[in-house]
């Protein structure tokens, strides 16, 4: 299975990669595209620019496409576009969808972790509240709207319930899928 998560900062994406891996024999972790592009040298601005969103939309694309099965992807394309939308950007002139859509197609389920009153009580206070939040609602925007044709047909899970019953519901629809 190939599964991607894909959230705004500060939901818990890393450590329901951890707990996936940990729990679906064969299956690893691919680390978040930032990391990798940071690792490759590039140099990113505080708070990314567009053109830093955009290299991560390219990097994140390369990583669905080249990695192999048994996979659990730590943010897809779709957090970078986000991010993007929630600075104003409009997503048909920066982006063609037919570019993302091999990338998306490769997901057997789109995981989708979202600011919710537990993540807010739960988890570390994020970096950057207003973008983050800002993010999250262009994020559950784009997901089901969809505006680039490049994600409709990829199984989408919301994760808005409870932290501790996350990793069960990603399993659960999984076996549904």
């Amino acid at each position: 299975m190939r599964v991607g998560i894909s959230g705004t900062h500060g939901t818990g994406k890393t450590t329901l990669v951890e707990a996936l891996t940990a729990r679906l024999p064969g299956h690893v972790g691919v680390e978040e595209p930032y990391y990798l592009l940071e690792a490759e040298g590039y140099e990113f601005q505080f708070p990314p620019s567009r053109e830093d969103y955009r290299a991560l939309v390219g990097r994140s694309a390369r990583s669905l496409r080249s990695a192999g099965s048994g996979v659990v992807f730590d943010r897809t394309p779709l957090d970078y576009l986000a991010y993007l939308a929630a600075g104003g950007a409009d997503l048909s002139e920066e982006l063609d969808g037919e570019l993302l859509r091999p990338a998306f197609a490769s997901l057997d389920l789109l995981v989708i972790t979202v600011i919710t009153p537990e993540t807010e009580r739960m988890l570390p206070a994020a970096e950057l509240p207003g973008l983050r939040a800002r993010m999250n609602d262009a994020l559950v925007e784009l997901v089901y709207d969809d505006p680039l044709g490049a994600w409709e047909d990829v199984p989408v899970l919301e994760l808005s319930g409870s932290v501790d019953g996350r990793v069960e519901g990603v399993i659960a629809a999984l076996k549904n899928s």
